[in-house]
Formats: C-alpha cells, structure tokens, sequence
C-alpha cells in the first residue's frame, strides 16, 4: 500500500472503489470525489491507486479491512476481468476474480460499514439471465436462491466447462458473462441478507452500458464518464432507496 493508504481513515464520508486506476472506475472515483466523497482508489497494480487490491488475495483484502477500521460507507465493487479465448482456465479465472474475489472483498468489508452504507456492484448486460437456459435461469431468478446454491452453480459453471459439458447444461460459451449472471444474483442475495440491518445498507447492480475503455473498447458508444453515471448515483441513493435491484441510465431493468 502507498503511504496514503496507510493513513488512518477519519470519520469523513468515505468511499472505496475497487479498479479504480482506469476507465470507469477512475471515473466513479473522481465523480464521487466531486460530490465531497474521500474517496479510496484501490488497484491491483502497486502505486497506481490510493491503495493496492487484488481481490482475488485473501492479504491484501485482509489489510484493506484494518485500514477501514474506522468504517466505510460507499463500496463500488468495480474489478473485473474479461480474458480471451474460452477455456477451462479461462472459466475458473474469470470467475475467481469476478465473482469470488468480489463476493470475499465484500464480506469482509460488511462489518466495517456503517449505517446508510451502500454498496454497488458494476455489472454488464451481458450478465441478463437470457444468457443461460431457461432451467439455469430458474434457478438464478429464485426468490429463495441463497448463497450456498448461488456458489454451487458458480461453480458446477467452471466443472462443467472443464468436462466439456457446459453447452448441454445450458450455459453460454462466455466466462464473463456468466460471472455477471452470478455478481447479479449475488446482489439480490445480499439485499435479502441485508434486510433486516439496522444499518440501512443498500445494494444494488449497475450496467454502465457499452462503454470507450481498455475492455469495452475505442468504438464503444459511451464515455466513461456516462458510464460512470448510474454507480455513482447508486452509491449516492438517500436513505429508503432502492435495494436489490439492477439499473442502467438510473432507471431499472429487468435481470
């Protein structure tokens, strides 16, 4: 960590996003900076943010946590990878980073997070639920789907590619897609875990849409700073907002 990471962390309003050193991260963070926001930018590469995050790293998670010590009220879960090509390999570390390591960051970092906390998860279209079969998608869109089954199909995902059988169970050839199905789900399991915390903490996904970045691409429609738009206001939602739910240009749409 730089040595702005290891500062402890006041009581100001603070917010952490992670991926933050480019693109749409980059763009939460400076527009939640905007809003008078001390924002915390982590990124796995060292000194290119606030803090260095790999959250696919049970250490560098575990350090994060005693930096928050005095707690945390935005969390923008924005790392993700997208690889190419399509294989085992592909599948397990696709998902490693973009389900699990977002899964482990944040519950490590719910004990920190203080009342009127809200966490977004950036998500993507390409993790709506028409992606996999009906009989997947049942089981994904279950109001009573919880995080054990939920880490189940995560992982029969990765099994069943390894075995060379995932077409016949009904899930697409795309790695990074099916890890957003799953950082969806996970969202409206948290919401539902959530429920009952006197803290009032909201979670909710966001599709930035197509966006100009590293992975989107230079033909992509939108700017990072549009694409930004819709975290930034989840991350900003007054209290008796919306949780559970997943938005793209600050209205929702369907999982």
């Amino acid at each position: 960590m730089t040595d702005a990471g290891h500062r402890e962390v006041s009581r100001a309003r603070i917010a952490l996003v992670t991926g933050a050193n480019r693109g749409i991260g980059s763009e939460i963070a400076a527009q939640l900076a905007a809003e008078g926001v001390r924002v915390l930018a982590a990124a796995r590469e060292p000194g290119a943010g606030d803090v260095t995050l790999d959250i696919t790293r049970k250490d560098e998670i575990d350090a994060l946590v005693e930096l928050l010590k005095d707690g945390v009220d935005i969390l923008v879960n924005n790392a993700a990878v997208s690889l190419d090509g399509f294989d085992a390999e592909t599948a397990r570390r696709t998902i490693g980073v973009n389900f699990f390591g977002t899964m482990n960051t944040t519950d490590a970092l719910l004990p920190r997070m203080r009342t009127g906390g809200r966490i977004v998860m950036v998500s993507s279209g390409m993790g709506e639920l028409s992606v996999v079969a009906p009989q997947l998608r049942a089981r994904f869109d279950s109001p009573t789907l919880d995080r054990k089954t939920l880490i189940g199909l995560m992982e029969s995902f990765v099994r069943d590619v390894a075995d060379g059988v995932h077409k016949k169970k009904g899930w697409p050839s795309n790695a990074y897609s099916v890890s957003k199905v799953g950082v969806n789900a996970l969202t409206r399991v948290l919401a539902r875990e959530l429920a009952g915390d006197r803290r009032g903490i909201l979670v909710n996904a966001a599709c930035p849409g197509w966006v100009r970045t590293r992975m989107g691409g230079g033909s992509a429609p939108r700017s990072p700073a549009l694409g930004a738009r819709t975290p930034v206001w989840l991350a900003l939602l007054p209290d008796g907002g919306p949780s559970g739910g997943f938005f793209r240009d600050e209205r929702p749409i369907p999982w």
